[in-house]
């Protein structure tokens, strides 16, 4: 069983880590834990396993670390093993009305996963492997803590792929991926998870198993029960397994590179491409600061293009990239295979945290008409907050109505008293020595302020707020405008599948019955 990657050590001198959340906890007893341990294989209290259960990839979280601080911890961790201890847990937790909070690879980067109010941390990595696996009809039934390399793995040796690779692969789970309606960097091709999903196995609040969909394609039996779940961040229901829907191993490749004078030029090729149905697993648009970041071509807007499929496909696909962007220069398309290379690369992101800097990426989406427009609006939007030393974007993930845009911002705090010379961040700047208590506070206040500029910057677009990485706890604030009058839609089905409150609480900005989460502060 493979375990949750932290993304930093905490250095917390042998100690239970500080919680830097303000809020209330809910407590187990010594008689709940003793009903906890008789219905599921591992509960424990240990405070290495507590610790780590206290936080995600949230970034935010990881300048907290630094001194020795999680956003919040459970009381106890349950480690189920079966669908069965799951539905125990729960069942015991709804009527003590005990929080649970259900984690996989933690991989999150909003904070879902954070026990905001104690209680029990769901631990589902022990739910994995893959069962029945239908060839003939390229389906497949995985459970929820399935890795990304061991489902991939072990559809290979039926020479079968699903197509999904998140730039968190190696971190995440396949109940990961269906919480926060996830998207994997090859989401052109393959479409993103919610494609995927033929149907599931979800654990309700009360300890009821439900299986939903699955029974065969495009069912006109009601309302689509499967979509209900997928990305309700463990808001409604606890996934404990999914039928996921395989492709045959791709036996055909292809690799572009291209340079556009213009953001909205590369946006425009990329848009006539899928306009003529072709769909490249990767259509990447990177601005002229993250082209020369990424692949020292700062003069241009860089185009990365591959494909994966039958080789007759792949030959059409980019028989239509190549025409779409006759007008761009042609690249090395050893640019292509640099991106391959490092797409996964996150090695620099604990460091520039630990050197005082505020660094994260949001991503939206919106429709093609709308995205030269908000690609401006954003980078002015975050240019225009006091600190920001960085402000950059690309292009991510492609459709035929729109795409997915990456903004990626760097700051520090605007005054000197703590700075040293020289010290390594973007744009060659100074930067603190290490955190303090002081720049911790101006580093959230910073944070919160470029999150807010991006976010209703891209709300005014009429744009979406998130594209995979979901709510959790850091977006949960602007989940309401976002949704309108359907936030009370989605409320209403919080009490109907949850009406103790239980699952997930503090997350998508729903109501909850143990008060403020704590965040924003």
């Amino acid at each position: 069983m493979t375990e949750p990657t932290p993304v930093t050590p905490l250095d917390t001198g042998g100690h239970l880590p500080a919680e830097h959340l303000a809020g209330p906890r809910v407590l187990v007893d010594e008689r709940l834990a003793t009903r906890l341990a008789g219905v599921c294989s591992s509960v424990t209290r240990s405070d290495d396993v507590r610790s780590e259960a206290g936080r995600d990839w949230w970034p935010l979280a990881i300048g907290w670390a630094t001194s020795g601080e999680v956003p919040a911890l459970p009381a106890v961790v349950a480690r189920p093993t079966t669908v069965d201890e799951v539905a125990a847990v729960l069942a015991v937790c709804n009527e003590a009305g005990v929080p649970v909070t259900a984690t996989g690879g933690r991989s999150g980067v909003c904070g879902a996963a954070v026990p905001v109010f104690g209680g029990v941390s769901l631990d589902l990595v022990g739910l994995s492997g893959i069962g029945d696996v239908d060839e003939t009809s390229l389906l497949a039934r995985v459970g929820a803590g399935t890795f990304g390399p061991d489902l991939e793995d072990g559809l290979h040796t039926h020479g079968l792929t699903l197509g999904h690779w998140p730039q968190s692969m190696a971190l995440s789970t396949v109940g990961g991926w269906v919480a926060c309606r996830g998207a994997g960097q090859y989401s052109t091709r393959y479409g993103k998870i919610e494609d995927m999903v033929a149907g599931l196995e979800v654990v309700l609040a009360d300890g009821t198993v439900v299986t939903v969909g699955g029974h065969g394609p495009r069912a006109a039996t009601g309302p689509d029960l499967t979509q209900l779940f997928v990305g309700s961040e463990g808001t409604l229901g606890v996934v404990t397994e999914a039928t996921l829907r395989l492709h045959p191993v791709p036996a055909g490749q292809a690799r572009r590179a291209f340079g556009f004078a213009s953001f909205a030029e590369g946006l425009d090729a990329c848009r006539r491409t899928l306009a003529r149905g072709a769909t490249p697993a990767v259509l990447r648009l990177y601005d002229a600061t993250e082209s020369g970041r990424s692949f020292d071509q700062g003069g241009t807007n860089v185009l990365v293009v591959l494909d994966e499929a039958d080789p007759v496909l792949v030959d059409a696909t980019m028989a239509v990239v190549d025409d779409e962007c006759r007008q761009a220069d042609r690249l090395d398309d050893a640019l292509a295979e640099r991106w391959l290379a490092q797409r996964n690369d996150v090695s620099a992101l604990a460091p520039l945290w630990r050197a005082g800097v505020v660094v994260d990426t949001v991503e939206v989406a919106g429709r093609w008409s709308v995205l030269p427009g908000l690609y401006h609006d954003v980078l002015h939007a975050l240019e225009s907050v006091e600190g920001t030393l960085v402000a950059s974007s690309h292009q991510s993930h492609a459709y035929p109505d729109g795409a997915c845009l990456y903004f990626t911002f760097a700051g520090r705090q605007p005054f000197d008293d703590d700075r040293v010379p020289g010290a390594a961040s973007p744009g060659g700047m100074g930067a603190p020595a290490a955190p303090t208590a002081a720049t911790r506070t101006w580093g959230e206040a910073y944070y919160r302020a470029a999150w807010d500029a991006v976010t209703t910057t891209t709300l005014d677009a009429g744009a979406a707020i998130s594209h995979h990485h979901g709510i959790g706890l850091n977006r949960a604030r602007f989940l309401p405008t976002a949704l309108g009058a359907g936030f009370g839609v989605l409320q209403s089905m919080k009490d109907a599948l949850d009406p103790h409150g239980i699952l997930n609480p503090g997350k998508l900005g729903l109501s909850t019955p143990f008060g403020e989460p704590g965040w924003p502060g």
